[in-house]
Protein backbone atom coordinates (compact mmCIF):
# COMPACT_ATOMS: atom_id res chain seq x y z
CA UNK A 1 0.00 0.00 0.00
CA UNK A 2 1.30 3.40 -0.76
CA UNK A 3 0.94 6.64 0.95
CA UNK A 4 1.11 10.05 -0.73
CA UNK A 5 0.59 13.40 0.32
CA UNK A 6 -0.45 14.22 -3.04
CA UNK A 7 0.10 12.15 -6.11
CA UNK A 8 3.36 14.23 -6.97
CA UNK A 9 4.87 13.51 -3.61
CA UNK A 10 5.30 9.58 -2.11
CA UNK A 11 6.41 9.59 1.36
CA UNK A 12 6.59 5.96 1.69
CA UNK A 13 5.70 2.57 1.27
CA UNK A 14 4.38 0.86 4.07
CA UNK A 15 5.54 -2.79 5.05
CA UNK A 16 8.49 -2.14 3.01
CA UNK A 17 10.74 0.09 4.91
CA UNK A 18 11.84 2.40 2.47
CA UNK A 19 11.17 5.94 1.91
CA UNK A 20 11.39 7.86 -0.87
CA UNK A 21 11.54 11.98 -0.54
CA UNK A 22 10.67 14.96 -3.15
CA UNK A 23 13.69 15.89 -4.57
CA UNK A 24 15.26 19.23 -3.19
CA UNK A 25 17.34 21.87 -5.37
CA UNK A 26 21.02 22.40 -4.34
CA UNK A 27 21.78 24.86 -1.57
CA UNK A 28 22.93 28.39 -2.98
CA UNK A 29 26.45 29.15 -2.42
CA UNK A 30 25.83 32.27 -1.36
CA UNK A 31 23.83 34.05 1.87
CA UNK A 32 20.66 36.17 1.72
CA UNK A 33 20.48 38.91 3.42
CA UNK A 34 17.46 41.40 4.35
CA UNK A 35 17.99 45.29 4.07
CA UNK A 36 17.89 45.06 7.69
CA UNK A 37 20.56 42.59 8.17
CA UNK A 38 22.82 44.20 5.27
CA UNK A 39 22.61 47.86 6.94
CA UNK A 40 23.63 46.42 10.56
CA UNK A 41 26.59 44.71 9.13
CA UNK A 42 27.46 46.90 6.66
CA UNK A 43 27.45 49.48 9.64
CA UNK A 44 29.71 47.42 12.20
CA UNK A 45 32.21 46.87 9.63
CA UNK A 46 31.79 43.26 9.12
CA UNK A 47 30.20 43.30 5.25
CA UNK A 48 31.56 45.50 2.51
CA UNK A 49 28.73 46.41 -0.20
CA UNK A 50 29.66 45.91 -4.37
CA UNK A 51 26.54 47.32 -6.28
CA UNK A 52 26.84 45.41 -9.71
CA UNK A 53 24.04 47.61 -11.30
CA UNK A 54 24.93 49.74 -14.32
CA UNK A 55 26.43 53.57 -14.46
CA UNK A 56 23.37 55.23 -14.54
CA UNK A 57 21.18 53.03 -11.93
CA UNK A 58 24.08 53.79 -9.32
CA UNK A 59 24.30 57.55 -10.15
CA UNK A 60 20.36 57.72 -10.08
CA UNK A 61 20.97 56.13 -5.47
CA UNK A 62 22.97 54.01 -4.40
CA UNK A 63 24.12 52.74 -0.90
CA UNK A 64 26.29 54.70 1.01
CA UNK A 65 29.81 53.17 0.87
CA UNK A 66 29.10 51.24 -2.03
CA UNK A 67 31.44 50.46 -4.47
CA UNK A 68 30.44 50.37 -8.67
CA UNK A 69 31.33 46.94 -10.06
CA UNK A 70 28.61 46.57 -12.99
CA UNK A 71 27.86 42.95 -13.76
CA UNK A 72 29.02 42.82 -17.35
CA UNK A 73 32.60 43.51 -15.65
CA UNK A 74 32.51 40.91 -13.26
CA UNK A 75 31.37 38.26 -15.95
CA UNK A 76 34.10 39.48 -18.21
CA UNK A 77 36.85 39.37 -15.74
CA UNK A 78 36.10 37.78 -12.73
CA UNK A 79 38.66 37.06 -10.85
CA UNK A 80 40.17 41.04 -11.79
CA UNK A 81 36.73 42.08 -10.62
CA UNK A 82 36.08 39.68 -7.41
CA UNK A 83 38.94 40.42 -5.03
CA UNK A 84 37.80 40.56 -1.48
CA UNK A 85 35.57 38.34 0.76
CA UNK A 86 32.82 39.51 3.23
CA UNK A 87 30.77 41.20 0.41
CA UNK A 88 27.07 41.71 -0.20
CA UNK A 89 26.38 42.13 -3.76
CA UNK A 90 23.43 44.60 -4.39
CA UNK A 91 21.34 45.57 -7.51
CA UNK A 92 17.86 46.98 -8.21
CA UNK A 93 16.09 43.65 -7.96
CA UNK A 94 18.55 40.73 -6.55
CA UNK A 95 18.82 39.06 -9.35
CA UNK A 96 22.21 40.43 -10.81
CA UNK A 97 23.59 40.23 -7.59
CA UNK A 98 22.96 37.02 -6.82
CA UNK A 99 24.53 36.14 -10.18
CA UNK A 100 27.56 38.42 -9.03
CA UNK A 101 27.46 36.45 -5.86
CA UNK A 102 27.25 33.01 -7.18
CA UNK A 103 30.70 33.65 -9.45
CA UNK A 104 32.07 35.11 -6.30
CA UNK A 105 31.39 31.76 -4.46
CA UNK A 106 33.00 29.78 -7.29
CA UNK A 107 35.76 31.89 -7.12
CA UNK A 108 36.45 30.32 -3.48
CA UNK A 109 35.16 33.38 -1.74
CA UNK A 110 33.29 32.16 1.60
CA UNK A 111 31.38 35.21 3.29
CA UNK A 112 29.07 36.48 0.09
CA UNK A 113 25.84 37.44 0.22
CA UNK A 114 23.01 38.96 -1.83
CA UNK A 115 21.08 41.87 -0.35
CA UNK A 116 17.23 40.10 -0.90
CA UNK A 117 15.11 42.41 -2.87
CA UNK A 118 17.71 44.22 -4.17
CA UNK A 119 17.92 48.88 -3.88
CA UNK A 120 13.69 48.34 -3.70
CA UNK A 121 13.98 46.54 -0.65
CA UNK A 122 16.52 49.05 0.54
CA UNK A 123 14.54 51.87 -0.45
CA UNK A 124 11.52 50.42 1.17
CA UNK A 125 13.01 49.92 4.56
CA UNK A 126 13.45 53.74 4.52
CA UNK A 127 17.01 53.21 4.27
CA UNK A 128 19.96 55.83 3.46
CA UNK A 129 20.85 56.37 -0.05
CA UNK A 130 22.75 58.78 -2.33
CA UNK A 131 23.03 59.96 -5.53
Amino acid sequence: MMVRLSDRYPVGTLGKGTMTQPRQAPAEPFGRLSAKEVNDRVSSGELKIVDVRENWEYARDHIPSATLTPLGQIIARPQEAITSDNVVFVCEVGQRSAVAAEMAAALGMQHVFNLEGGMQAWRTAGLPVES
